[in-house]
C-alpha cells in the first residue's frame, strides 16, 4: 500500500488483552489522512478548529465537539490553516464496555457526532480528565476508575442520541437475542463471521437462531451479512483511491469472483466500473 491509501491501525499496535483501553492528549497541527481501525475511537475537542471527515462527509471540528467511531468507519482530521486542535482520544475494544451498554449505544448503525455545550458538555469534559488523570497516575484500581468514567460518558452519549431522535431504536421490535446478533454482525462483519459463532453470541441454537433471524429481519443471515460487506466496500470504493482487491479484503470477503460477483448484482456496475465513475467524478 502506497503513502496515499488509508492506513488501517491494528488493536495490537494501540491495546493488549490486559490493556483494551487507552487515553492520549494530542496536539494535531497536520492532517491525518483518511484510516481506519479494528478498534472503537472516541475523541473530545478541546481548543482548536477544523475539518473531521467521517465516511466521506464533512463535519466541523471545534472546542466541545465529539465523536464515536467504529471498526465500520473511516475518518480523516483536518486542521483549519494555523489551527492547532487538541483532543482527549481514547482507543478501546468491544471487550471493555458490558454487553448491555454496548448494545443500547449501538442499537442502530450510523455516525455519532455531538456537539457538546452547557452542563453536559462540562460533565463530559470532567470524566475524560478523569480518565486523562488515571491513566497518568498509573495508581491501584486505576483501570476501574477509567473504565466507569468512559462508561458514563456512553451512557451518556446513549442518552442524548435517544432523547434528540438522532438514534432512533428502530430494532426495538426484534427478540433480544436477535436485536444482540444484528448489533455484533454490525460490528463484526469484517471478520470471518459464521452463522454458529452469532447464534452462540446470541444465546440460541444455530438453527433456531436462523429461523428466527430470517423471520425477524426479512432475510437470511448469510444475506444480512454480505448487506454489510458490500455496503462497506462501496463506500471504499466512492471515497478512497484503495485498489479493488484490498477493498474485497477489507470489507470481509473471501475471494475477489465472490466480491465481484455480488457487487455486481447489487449495484448493476463491477467494482472497478464504480471507482472508475466516481474518480472522473472528483
Amino acid at each position: 500500500m502506497d503513502d496515499n491509501q488509508p492506513k488501517r491501525l491494528l488493536n495490537e499496535q494501540y491495546l493488549s488483552e490486559s490493556a483494551p483501553f487507552r487515553i492520549f492528549r494530542h496536539h494535531i497541527n497536520g492532517a491525518i489522512e483518511v484510516h481506519w481501525h479494528e478498534f472503537f475511537e472516541m475523541a473530545l475537542v478541546l481548543e482548536g478548529a477544523g475539518e473531521h471527515v467521517l465516511n466521506g462527509k464533512s463535519l466541523p471540528l471545534q472546542p466541545g465537539s465529539l465523536f464515536l467511531v467504529t471498526p465500520e468507519d473511516f475518518h480523516a482530521i483536518i486542521p483549519s490553516p494555523g489551527e492547532t486542535v487538541v483532543l482527549y482520544d481514547v482507543v478501546f475494544t468491544q471487550h471493555m464496555l458490558r454487553q448491555e451498554l454496548f448494545q443500547w449505544l449501538f442499537q442502530n448503525p450510523g455516525e455519532r457526532v455531538y456537539d457538546l455545550d452547557g452542563k453536559t458538555g462540562a460533565d463530559i469534559r470532567k470524566e475524560f480528565d478523569r480518565m486523562w488523570e488515571e491513566s497518568e497516575r498509573r495508581q491501584a484500581g486505576g483501570d476501574w476508575v477509567a473504565q466507569g468514567a468512559l462508561e458514563r460518558v456512553l451512557v451518556d452519549l446513549a442518552r442524548m442520541g435517544a432523547e434528540s431522535g438522532l438514534v432512533h431504536p428502530v430494532g426495538g421490535h426484534l427478540h433480544p437475542s436477535i436485536r444482540a446478533a444484528v448489533t455484533y454482525i454490525q460490528h463484526h462483519f469484517r471478520e470471518p463471521l459464521t452463522l454458529r459463532q452469532v447464534a452462540r453470541h446470541a444465546g440460541l441454537s444455530d438453527s433456531y437462531f436462523s429461523e428466527c433471524f430470517g423471520r425477524q429481519m426479512g432475510v437470511p443471515f448469510q444475506i444480512f451479512l454480505q448487506e454489510q460487506r458490500l455496503q462497506f466496500a462501496s463506500a471504499l470504493l466512492r471515497l478512497t483511491e484503495l485498489p479493488v482487491t484490498e477493498v474485497c479484503f477489507a470489507s470481509g470477503f473471501r475471494t475477489l469472483n465472490h466480491f465481484e460477483r455480488a457487487f455486481k448484482k447489487k449495484y448493476g456496475l463491477t467494482p472497478r466500473e464504480m471507482k472508475k465513475r466516481h474518480a472522473r467524478m472528483h
